[in-house]
C-alpha cells in the first residue's frame, strides 16, 4: 500500500449521516480527505467499496461544487447496483442514506443524477458511454468494477481531471491479468498514487470458517474444483493470475507462460504476415498479426481499436506497420453489402484500401473457433510486448454466468470476445506454415487512400 500524493489538508464534512470507515477503509479516507487525488484499490467482496465511493462523494460535493460521476462498466449495471440498490444492514436504498432527500435540489430517475442545494450534481451512468454525459466535466470519478470497464475511458477523463485539479477512485475486483491489473502495478510504484490491495484474509469481514465456506460453495455451485477455485481466489485473496471465472484459454495461457513461449518474438522479415481480423463499427476491431514456421505460430503483434472507420484501421494497423503481408484473414460478414457504404462490402472496401488477399471465412458456431484455439495455443509463442493487450483479451474470453440457472452458457460478448474471435478465425483458417513461403514485396496502396 501507498498512501503519497495528494494536496493540502481538507477539513473533513459528513454531510450524510453519521458514517465511520471501517477499520481496513480508514486509510484510503484519510488520503482522500487529506486532498489526495488518485487512488486505486482493489479489495475482496463484501469489502464495502460501494460505501467508501458514495460517502467520500457526499463529503467531495459539498466541499467543492462541481459534477461528479459515478461510473460502472454498463449504465444498467449502475442501477441495479448503486442507483436501486438497498444497504442490507439498514434496509435503506444507499443513495437515500449518502445523500439524504433534505440536500436535495432534484432528483432525475431517469438520468440517475442528484442535483444536491449546493449547486454540486451526482450522477451514475455506464464507462461504456462516458462520452455521452453531458453539462460540466467532472471535478470526481468513481471507476466501480474497473476491471470490467473500458480503459479507454480513463484515457478520456484522465486530462480533464488533470485540468481542473479532479480526483480520481478506482474500486474493482479482479477478473485475471488485464488493463486494470497493469495499470494498479505501475501505479504501485508511482508516488503520486495511493494504492491498496485488500484480500479478505487481512480483513475482518470474513471468518476463516465463513472462507472455508464459501470456497466450498463456490467449487459446489459451478460443478468444477478448478471454476471455483479460481473464482476464489479472485474475488476473495485478490489473486491477479487467478483464471477469470469461466475463461476458455487461461489454463493454456498459464501453460504458454512457464513454458516460456511469452516473452520476446522477433519478427522475421524473411517471412510473410499473415493477419487475423475481427470487424466492428461502432464496436471494437481487433488484428491479430502472425508469422508461421512449420507447426509453430509466432504472434509478433496485435492492434485494437473502437469506432475507427476501416481507413483508420488500416492506416494505423496495416500500412502503419513494417510488415510484408500474406493472407488477411475475415469473418464472413466481411462479404455483407452496407447501405451506408454504398451498397459496397467491406470486403470490397478494405480491398480498394489496399488489403489484399483477403481470405472471408464461413459462418461457425463460436465453439468451433474456441475449439481450434485450444489446439493453436500450445504451439503459439507470444511477444509479451506488441501482444500485451491482445493476451489480455484472450485471457479474459469467458463463458457467460446465467444468474437464473446458475450455469455457464456459451461465450460472453464484452470487450474480450473481439480480439479473442480474430485469434479464433486465423486458427479455424490458417493454412499450415511460411516455410517455403517467402516474403515477397509489399504490396502498393492505391494513390490518394489516406485523403
Amino acid at each position: 500500500m501507498s498512501g503519497k500524493g495528494g494536496g493540502k489538508a481538507r477539513p473533513t464534512v459528513i454531510v450524510s449521516r453519521k458514517w465511520e470507515p471501517r477499520s481496513y477503509q480508514e486509510a484510503l479516507m484519510r488520503y482522500l480527505e487529506g486532498g489526495g487525488l488518485r487512488a486505486d484499490v482493489v479489495a475482496h467482496r463484501r469489502w464495502g467499496k460501494d460505501d467508501v465511493a458514495l460517502n467520500w462523494a457526499a463529503q467531495a460535493a459539498s466541499q467543492r461544487v462541481g459534477a461528479y460521476w459515478h461510473l460502472l462498466p454498463e449504465a444498467s449495471q449502475g442501477r441495479k447496483a448503486i442507483w436501486d440498490a438497498v444497504n442490507p444492514h439498514t434496509g435503506k436504498r444507499r443513495i437515500e442514506e449518502a445523500f439524504p432527500p433534505r440536500l436535495r435540489e432534484r432528483t432525475r430517475d431517469g438520468d440517475m443524477m442528484i442535483q444536491l442545494k449546493g449547486g454540486s450534481t451526482w450522477q451514475v451512468a455506464g464507462s461504456d458511454n462516458f462520452n455521452s454525459l453531458v453539462g460540466s466535466p467532472p471535478v470526481g470519478v468513481v471507476f466501480s468494477e474497473w476491471a470490467l470497464a473500458k480503459p479507454e475511458a480513463w484515457s478520456f477523463i484522465r486530462p480533464i481531471l488533470a485540468e481542473n485539479g479532479g480526483w480520481a477512485l478506482f474500486l474493482w475486483t479482479p477478473r485475471g491479468r488485464g488493463h486494470a491489473t497493469r495499470a494498479f502495478e505501475a501505479r504501485a510504484r508511482d508516488p503520486e498514487w495511493f494504492t491498496l490491495r485488500s484480500p479478505a484474509t487481512q480483513t475482518d469481514v470474513f471468518t476463516p470458517e465463513q472462507l472455508a465456506r464459501e470456497r466450498a460453495e463456490l467449487i459446489a455451485e459451478l460443478g468444477s474444483e478448478d471454476e471455483g477455485e479460481a473464482r476464489y481466489a479472485s474475488e476473495y485473496l485478490v489473486d491477479f493470475d487467478a483464471a477469470a471465472p469461466g475463461a476458455y484459454y487461461a489454463r493454456l495461457l498459464g501453460d504458454a507462460e512457464k513454458e516460456g513461449r511469452i516473452g520476446r518474438v522477433p519478427f522475421d522479415p524473411a517471412l510473410r504476415v499473415d493477419t487475423a481480423w475481427d470487424l466492428g463499427v461502432d464496436d471494437y476491431t481487433a488484428v491479430w498479426f502472425f508469422q508461421q514456421v512449420g507447426r509453430e505460430v509466432r504472434a509478433i503483434d496485435y492492434y485494437e481499436t473502437c469506432g475507427e472507420g476501416l481507413d483508420a484501421v488500416v492506416r494505423a494497423a496495416i500500412a502503419g506497420k513494417p510488415y510484408t503481408y500474406g493472407t488477411h484473414h475475415l469473418p464472413h460478414d466481411v462479404m455483407v453489402r452496407e447501405l451506408g457504404a454504398g451498397g459496397r462490402s467491406r470486403f470490397e472496401t478494405l480491398g480498394g484500401l489496399g488489403v489484399s488477399p483477403i481470405s472471408a471465412g464461413t459462418a461457425m458456431d463460436p465453439e468451433e473457433r474456441i475449439n481450434a484455439a485450444r489446439l493453436m495455443i500450445p504451439i503459439t509463442w507470444f511477444d509479451t510486448e506488441r501482444c500485451a493487450a491482445g493476451l489480455d483479451r484472450l485471457r479474459g474470453y469467458r463463458k457467460a454466468w446465467k444468474r437464473a440457472t446458475r450455469t455457464y452458457g456459451g461465450p460472453l460478448h464484452d470487450h474480450a470476445s473481439h480480439g479473442a474471435d480474430a485469434f479464433g478465425e486465423f486458427a479455424v483458417n490458417r493454412r499450415g506454415g511460411a516455410a517455403g513461403r517467402p516474403a515477397r514485396p509489399r504490396a502498393s496502396l492505391p494513390l490518394g487512400w489516406m485523403s
